[in-house]
């Protein structure tokens, strides 16, 4: 049976036992089909610094990931493998003294893999251990404070200081794996303003989730900047990140090796069912982006029809001279780019999400203009919610996106007691000069269902298909498969 077919035969089994309505229901703590967790318990106001400690609560997870990532054909670049990964955390959340309340978490994650000579290979499931620590000292588990801050509320304002889960446009903890992305640094978050939630962050440090130590926002280790083996996965080696922004060639230019993040986050619903988004980031001296989104709702008898549009453009302030205008370091200088030394790009992107009871339909379209990639290493994706599905990165220059995308029972509690089903096909129309894997159709499938007798226990399934278009000895397609349990208490 090959790849295709097991993939039918796993998701017509699924389909077959899960129920088709939609009943949500709150608890101690649950899981969006995002990642993104739900606290059903409120914090509470205390009148003593004591009580604030002791009127805490603390919320345990263990976690299960499995990941099977299979080529077609197989060379020294493309080599089949599995990872599994076995993870627990602990967060506590004071109660609230005088506006001020304090949140620390800690992350555990051991993983097993068939190939330790694949560590260099792995995809979806490198992020059950680091790398790093596995070359340098074997180490195939991470121990690490995945959060520890300090809050201020007033009135409708909180203050946040210290290592934190950032979630804006271009941040996100992405916690799909073991341990979430998270960020040092300052963030306020206010609504203050009628129908508004404005979010302004100044991060100075990012923790990558296959990092065991915080390191820089935009910059790539090398052998000056790290003695140890594989120097690149010491800082930021995001898939989203420039490869040529490295230790030594920011040195060489005379820019910052540890610039921070500078977030402007905002996003309004003044008019009757228009939904506006404004979004920025500024790392200084080297680079930025802004992004500006709307959609509108019209609501009809029985459905409604959702419109979007969303225009980004970033604008380079010498990070295009130090690494170039792709993402790939192998591509510096290239001139498959109209000017490989500039990081001025600019992407739009439209959709219509169309809503009957408990089922979505997403159109999606994404045009990154043929000028540079876009750089968002920070799990935040540019395409996000329009074409991008499971890991697929289509922002590099010149490509264009068409997806469609049904989803069946969402919901905002991250109970689902009857399934979740997330399924797409995409349509990605590269630059052959930019990439040998330029055109390619993937095929995407997801459930993720609560069990009804034991609402604390999850479990998810996600199933990707790449079908590259062309030349078939170029580029391998292949099978990314992964497969989760989640026991909340």
């Amino acid at each position: 049976m090959n790849i295709k077919n097991k993939i039918l035969s796993v998701i017509v089994a699924l389909t077959c036992v899960t129920n088709a309505s939609s009943d949500e229901n709150i608890q101690k703590q649950a899981i969006k089909a995002n990642g993104e967790l739900v606290y059903g318990e409120k914090r509470v106001d205390v009148d003593n610094f004591l009580d604030m400690l002791t009127e805490g609560n603390i919320y345990g997870r263990l976690r299960n990931n499995n990941f099977y990532f299979a080529y077609d054909h197989q060379d020294e670049t493309h080599n089949s493998h599995w990872v599994s990964g076995f993870g627990s955390s602990a967060i506590y959340k004071s109660a609230r003294f005088n506006g001020f309340d304090v949140n620390v978490g800690f992350y555990g994650s051991l993983a097993g893999f068939n190939n330790d000579d694949l560590v260099k290979l792995f995809k979806s499931g490198k992020d059950t251990f680091s790398r790093h620590s596995y070359v340098n000292d074997g180490d195939k588990y991470m121990a690490v404070i995945g959060q520890a801050n300090l809050n201020y509320r007033f009135s409708k304002t909180d203050f946040t200081l210290g290592r934190q889960l950032v979630e804006t446009f271009y941040t996100r903890s992405n916690d799909t794996k073991m341990i979430p992305n998270t960020f040092d640094g300052f963030v306020v978050t206010t609504k203050e303003i009628p129908q508004t939630t404005l979010k302004v962050a100044y991060l100075y440090k990012q923790k990558l989730r296959d990092h065991t130590s915080a390191h820089s926002l935009l910059m790539v280790g090398d052998s000056n900047s790290s003695s140890s083996l594989s120097p690149n996965w010491t800082e930021n080696d995001d898939s989203g990140m420039n490869d040529g922004l490295t230790y030594s060639a920011l040195k060489a230019a005379g820019k910052p090796t540890d610039a921070p993040l500078i977030i402007f986050d905002i996003e309004n619903k003044s008019v009757k069912n228009l939904k506006v988004n404004f979004s920025s980031y500024v790392v200084p001296e080297l680079l930025s982006q802004a992004m500006g989104e709307l959609n509108y709702k019209t609501d009809f008898d029985g459905f409604s029809i959702t419109s979007g549009v969303r225009y980004i453009q970033q604008f380079d302030n010498d990070a295009g001279a130090v690494g170039g205008a792709s993402l790939s370091a192998l591509l510096t200088g290239s001139t498959a780019y109209k000017n490989p030394d500039s990081l001025d790009a600019k992407m739009i992107a439209a959709r219509m999400v169309t809503k009957i009871d408990d089922y979505e339909i997403n159109l999606g379209y994404t045009n990154i203009l043929d000028e540079a990639d876009l750089i968002t290493p920070w799990r935040g994706f540019p395409t996000a919610e329009y074409t991008r599905s499971m890991g697929i990165s289509n922002w590099k220059a010149n490509t264009k996106s068409y997806r469609l995308e049904l989803v069946k029972g969402a919901n905002k509690t991250g109970v689902y007691k009857n399934s979740f089903i997330q399924t797409s096909v995409l349509y990605i129309d590269g630059d052959e000069a930019k990439s040998t894997a330029a055109d390619s159709m993937f095929y995407y499938f997801a459930i993720v269902k609560n069990l009804e007798s034991l609402p604390a226990f999850q479990y998810r399934l996600r199933l990707g298909y790449r079908n590259f278009i062309g030349d078939a000895s170029a580029v391998s397609n292949y099978l990314d498969s992964r497969l989760e349990f989640n026991y909340l208490f």
